[in-house]
């Protein structure tokens, strides 16, 4: 058990997911107790004033927090916390709402994310072990339209934003005592800072703008090298590593800009520390999760399951069924990024002896893992999200498996339909 936490903790891409979330939470820490939040709350008071206001202002939110899931809920959550005391949102649909909005998006972003050139790559292997020659991103970008998982799960976010009811916030409250606690604390917290600090939207506002500019910049920077065009470069990123400099880059500059503002580096550096061990329950939590995929691995459990459900998958139905098998694997290990890794080449190698469509197979892969990031209790963004609104990890889970449930039946039919058609 150790074994397994220590390698896969001083994995590189892991270690770089820790430091991000650690430095970013701290970020958003520094934001709230220099105004930022707060005037942040202020400034949209007079055009937030509904839940349905609120909502819409989720969905606008991903066009600047798409580049990763992570990203987009450590920076949302916060400000969608403070505006639900107000609004009186429960914190189940405010977080159904943004999970819906980033692992489900974020795959479709044919550009600029980790998530691009980790799916292009994985397509290429596949294909090359099948002997096929065929570009992998162009690939990749055809086989968009059959993630129909994360689409249908994007109709099923619209419902739920705009008609649903999901009653008072009171009424969710008393179902989660945990919960009242830590919006209680929110309030205090807020109440604390309001006399020793004032209204201050651009302290959260020019961070985001910060980080956002320059990790689009880096991204091209990084690997504009190694490609021909611009688009080019965005696919040879190393996109965690570029986050992770980008996260340094805010950190020092809004430092200088709230020390212009009068702020003491003593309460910088305390409030910095104090937003980073927030989220300790999440790096632990996270440092299980990923020893417990990689014991699975290592006990052979998806060879386990490919083998005895592989030979007996009618040809017409390959696409369903690997999306079925996918959903099962990802739901249990938690990863999107460890089901495509697993099912890929299988995937690919059943449709192409089969003569089944390929891009169907490679949807349906993707699929899959959407599914298990979405709505595994062991996803990292479950975990991320739970603890900054203050959910009970598996009573959320269970709320959200019954939609997520309904789009993965949707997401079957469409895929049998498709393997008839195509």
């Amino acid at each position: 058990m150790i074994s397994a936490i220590v390698n896969n903790l001083v994995k590189i891409n892991n270690i770089r997911i820790i430091i991000f979330l650690y430095m970013f939470a701290g970020i958003i820490s520094l934001t709230k107790m220099t105004g930022g939040i707060k005037g942040f709350v202020h400034l949209v008071r007079d055009i937030v004033k509904t839940k349905q206001a609120a909502m819409f202002l989720t969905w606008l939110s991903t066009m600047g927090t798409f580049s990763d899931p992570d990203f987009r809920i450590v920076t949302v959550a916060p400000i969608m916390k403070a505006l639900r005391q107000r609004l009186k949102l429960s914190s189940q649909q405010i977080g159904f709402v943004i999970e819906a909005t980033s692992n489900p998006v974020v795959v479709l972003v044919p550009v600029a994310t980790a998530f691009v050139g980790y799916m292009v790559s994985l397509t290429g292997t596949a294909l090359q072990h099948v002997g096929i020659t065929a570009v992998p991103y162009q690939v990749y970008i055809r086989s968009i339209p059959f993630n129909f998982f994360a689409f249908t799960i994007l109709a099923v976010g619209l419902y739920y934003s705009f008609f649903k009811d999901f009653g008072s916030a009171k009424q969710s409250e008393d179902k989660n005592p945990n919960l009242e606690q830590g919006e209680e604390e929110l309030v205090q917290c807020y109440r604390a800072y309001e006399k020793d600090t004032p209204l201050k939207p651009w302290n959260l506002i020019i961070p985001l703008i910060i980080i956002l500019v320059s990790t689009l910049f880096l991204s091209w920077w990084d690997g504009h090298k190694l490609a021909s065009g611009f688009l080019g470069a965005f696919l040879k990123v190393d996109a965690l590593g570029v986050m992770l400099e980008a996260v340094f880059i805010t950190l020092i500059l809004s430092l200088i800009y709230f020390l212009i503002q009068g702020f003491s580096v003593a309460k910088l550096v305390t409030h910095f520390v104090k937003g980073g061990n927030e989220l300790v329950s999440v790096i632990i939590m996270l440092a299980l999760i990923w020893a417990l995929s990689a014991v699975s691995e290592d006990l052979g459990f998806s060879k386990y399951i490919a083998f005895h459900i592989a030979g007996w998958i009618p040809h017409a139905l390959i696409a369903p069924a690997l999306f079925l098998l996918g959903g099962f694997i990802s739901y249990f290990i938690g990863s999107s990024w460890g089901t495509w890794g697993i099912l890929m080449p299988l995937g690919i190698t059943i449709a192409h002896q089969a003569g089944a469509n390929i891009l169907l197979s490679i949807g349906a892969v993707f699929a899959s893992g959407t599914f298990g990031a979405f709505a595994s209790p062991l996803s990292d963004n479950s975990v991320t999200l739970c603890t900054i609104l203050d959910l009970d990890v598996i009573e959320y889970a269970r709320f959200k498996l019954k939609p997520a449930l309904i789009a993965a039946g949707i997401t079957t039919i469409l895929f049998a339909i498709a393997s008839f058609i195509h």
